[in-house]
């Protein structure tokens, strides 16, 4: 297999599953707020394990394999496949290179006292607590504590590093940094709902320090903070907190489970047929040279024969 055959069969897998990607990101927008209203936030936020699990599945060798080659509907993006992996390299380096200058003025932010509770860091995520200046009394501070050691629990500094990750390989896809940011929404309601479930009896206290949060203006890519964009953010919050509670039971997670193996097949499944490529065949000896060999002949006098014994 050539490099240009390389480089192409690497790009048309790789916007293969950037299609799926997207489809999947479309079927979670049109499912997340039925999902929370019915089975509440945490399911709703387990929906967005779908969109990478289709990206993988989608990744998966095909079902069928043909002898012929298939019809090919990135053959145009494939005919320029070099100069087209250069630029998606290029792009996502740049879009790297973005969300690294945004963690360092989040932290900058930090350092100067100017950012609200949060959780930053991945591998070792650590927790900023605001300032002790008696804005939050001991007992608000204990639930922000609690709110952010929730996230480090459930490891959701390693979930928003997996969607920066997918924004900067599919940065080229707006559906993908749509997808991203509305990721985190659900990931803090879902974390709310963690919280208020070990501590029902202060719902209302929950409330009335979130309205005194102050909300982070800078991005946070490799972290859990609440950004102040979009609809209010507080409103969500506390609108999800004043909701009735939802149906508490094995429904959801079991819907949740179906529709994670029914993606991840389909995904798989619906691949065109793949082009069967002869095995490689390795040449260990090379019998078409012709050899010269050298024989040397060598004469010995012959053995006398020993006397006959006496009579």
């Amino acid at each position: 297999m050539t490099g240009d055959v390389l480089a192409g069969d690497i790009l048309t897998a790789a916007l293969r599953a950037n299609l799926a990607l997207a489809v999947a990101v479309v079927l979670v927008l049109a499912a997340r707020i039925p999902m929370r209203r019915l089975f509440g936030a945490q399911i709703a936020y387990g929906l967005w394990a779908l969109p990478p699990i289709v990206f993988l599945a989608s990744l998966m060798p095909p079902p069928v394999v043909l002898d012929a080659p298939p019809a090919d509907p990135f053959a145009l993006a494939r005919s320029h496949s070099a100069l087209v992996l250069a630029a998606w390299a290029i792009g996502t380096g740049l879009v790297a290179g973005g969300l690294a200058r945004a963690q360092a003025r989040y932290m900058a932010a930090a350092r100067r006292g100017r950012v609200g509770p949060s959780v930053v860091g991945v591998f070792a995520p650590r927790i900023l607590m605001p300032a002790d200046d008696g804005t939050y009394t001991a007992v608000e501070r204990d639930l922000i504590r609690a709110h952010e050691r929730e996230h480090v629990r459930r490891g959701d500094p390693r979930a928003r590093a997996l969607a920066a990750a997918f924004q900067a390989l599919c940065w080229f896809n707006p559906l993908v940094h749509l997808a991203a940011h509305l990721m985190r929404t659900d990931q803090e309601l879902a974390c709310d709902a963690a919280v208020l479930r070990r501590r029902p009896n202060d719902r209302a206290l929950y409330a009335r320090t979130l309205l005194k949060s102050q909300l982070a203006a800078q991005a946070l890519p490799f972290g859990c903070h609440w950004p102040a964009r979009g609809r209010h953010p507080l409103e969500t919050r506390v609108a999800a907190m004043s909701a009735p509670a939802p149906h508490d039971g094995l429904t959801g997670p079991l819907l949740l489970g179906a529709a994670m193996i029914s993606a991840a097949f389909t995904a798989w499944a619906s691949q065109p047929p793949g082009e069967k490529h002869p095995p490689p065949v390795i040449a260990f000896f090379d019998d078409t040279r012709e050899r010269a060999v050298s024989v040397l002949l060598i004469r010995t006098p012959p053995r006398e024969a020993p006397p006959a014994p006496a009579c």
